[in-house]
């Protein structure tokens, strides 16, 4: 029999300097399951034995961290991605990661926040788990995108998330305009995300090339303390941050991760 490949979700917290309750952000049977597991696939190994150390407190772990089985994602994976041909790392093979599922083991896939393969790395693995007969099972827990999507008030029935914008000004505001003209033809929400101390940069060049009535979301350290989420018209945001409180805007953006979505 083989095992499972569980794809288990971690907090939002990595990276923000706070470290929010486990039991707040992932149910029982996610941390029941995260605990009993022995075999892990990770982005990284450090972050992965920080979150299984937060985990044993609340729930015994099956092995002592230190003997816990971890195998790393190459970086170039997890950086870069597998699925365009075109990409250095197109012709990675997961298939070795998941020899101890064919011997009967299950395998927690990790990454450092939220749900893995999803905006993360792990979707070659979960795809070469299919490929070979091994069960995939996600876990309930935070996925950032969609709580981003819900808090926004746009449309949730069609949307799209793309990644990050280009970093050359003149290519960033190009894909704006792109990405509105898709939003504003189709009512198809748009989603992308940033490097957080890039994030203030990003929203000036959104309030500069969004039409002022195209709605601008920004969704800021989601399941944190102070963590919040708004919407307004790009002209509202215009407004906001040549106004008097402009500093302590980019402070909280360039603070946290954020998501960005544009719509109607």
């Amino acid at each position: 029999m083989h095992g499972t490949l569980y794809l288990v979700p971690t907090p939002l917290d990595h990276g923000t300097g706070q470290t929010v309750p486990l039991d707040a952000v992932l149910p029982a049977r996610t941390l029941c399951v995260a605990a009993r597991l022995t075999h892990w696939i990770c982005e990284n190994a450090k972050s992965a034995r920080a979150f299984l150390k937060r985990v044993d407190a609340l729930q015994p772990l099956a092995l002592p961290i230190q003997q816990q089985a971890m195998a790393e994602l190459p970086r170039a994976v997890h950086k870069k991605g597998d699925h365009h041909p075109a990409s250095p790392t197109a012709g990675f093979d997961p298939r070795p990661l998941l020899q101890p599922a064919l011997a009967g083991h299950d395998i927690g896939l990790v990454s450092e926040a939220g749900m893995p393969a999803v905006a993360d790395p792990g979707s070659s693995v979960v795809r070469a788990a299919h490929d070979l007969g091994i069960a995939v099972v996600p876990l309930t827990g935070p996925v950032s995108i969609l709580l981003a999507l819900a808090a926004s008030g746009l449309n949730g029935q069609q949307f799209a998330f793309v990644g990050y914008l280009p970093q050359d000004p003149a290519a960033c505001a190009a894909r704006i305009r792109q990405l509105e003209n898709t939003a504003l033809a189709s009512s198809q929400t748009q989603l992308f995300i940033e490097t957080p101390y890039r994030n203030a940069a990003l929203l000036r060049t959104l309030a500069a090339t969004l039409k002022p009535h195209t709605n601008l979301s920004i969704s800021s350290g989601l399941t944190l303390d102070g963590g919040h989420t708004q919407t307004q018209t790009a002209a509202r945001w215009r407004a906001e941050i040549q106004g008097t409180a402009a500093d302590d805007l980019a402070a909280r953006l360039n603070r946290y991760p954020c998501l960005f979505a544009i719509g109607q």
